[in-house]
């Protein structure tokens, strides 16, 4: 296995936490592998479970906010202290709900301010990792960043309506990605952008929508972590944005 650093962003998320194990899992007791790990809460990497480890290299990185900066902050460090080529980046950021604001069944549920929250979480932080990140990784070594979005920011797809925040900042996350994926075509070729769709993933996120899953399709984190790191094994560095779901399979825009 090639020595290999992977960031993973908003890394409190259970499908992080499992991207984690099964990365160390995977590292065979090399030490060829090195994590570096970014949240708000970082006190699962801080066991001593992740201290006592002959195999993967665990340094988590702990921010306040996701502000700008912060973020150049953070980035600076993992600039730092990456003992390797960056070659692989997942940005896990998401909320759907929260105590201040739930998926709109209709029109009037709108909020402006629940709006905003969502758009922030799901589109703006995660774009302005991709923003700070770029120049770091910019180079002649191969890199994929997998930012999570959703089938349902999928225009082409939207069959059942409802959801308008979730859906439109999923969307514009698509969107930026596709124009990110254009200009990185011209200034950094050794990038490839990855829009990735989880599946309904047994999760606190998705916790209150369990019941209308059909059966088999409640995916454990542990499953979409194995399922995502061989799509990206297998994806090229084409100089394009894909859209995948965690079979690895298009996703129309």
């Amino acid at each position: 296995m090639q020595n290999q650093t992977i960031v993973i962003i908003g890394a409190n998320s259970e499908i992080a936490k499992a991207l984690t194990l099964e990365i160390i899992s995977n590292s065979k007791n090399d030490d060829n592998t090195q994590l570096i790990v970014i949240s708000r809460n970082v006190e699962f990497y801080r066991q001593e479970h992740f201290h006592q480890l002959p195999s993967a290299c665990v340094n988590s990185i702990a921010v306040t906010a996701y502000s700008e900066d912060e973020i150049s902050h953070a980035v600076k460090k993992i600039d730092l202290i990456a003992r390797f080529e960056i070659t692989k980046v997942f940005v896990c950021h998401g909320v759907l709900h929260d105590q201040q604001c739930q998926p709109e069944k209709r029109l009037e549920d709108f909020s402006p301010e629940a709006f905003t929250r969502i758009l922030t979480a799901n589109t703006i932080t995660p774009m302005l990792w991709l923003k700070h990140l770029t120049p770091v990784l910019s180079g002649s070594h191969d890199c994929n960043i997998v930012v999570f979005t959703a089938r349902v920011g999928s225009i082409s797809d939207n069959k059942l309506g409802g959801w308008y925040s979730y859906r439109a900042s999923k969307a514009a996350m698509n969107m930026l990605l596709t124009s990110a994926a254009v200009e990185l075509a011209r200034r950094a070729k050794n990038i490839k952008l990855i829009s990735f769709h989880p599946g309904t993933t047994d999760s606190p996120l998705s916790k209150p929508f369990q019941k209308n899953v059909p059966e088999g399709k409640l995916f454990t984190s542990e499953f979409v972590a194995k399922k995502l790191l061989m799509i990206v094994e297998n994806t090229a560095i084409d100089g394009k944005a894909s859209y995948l779901d965690w079979q690895g399979k298009n996703i129309p825009w």
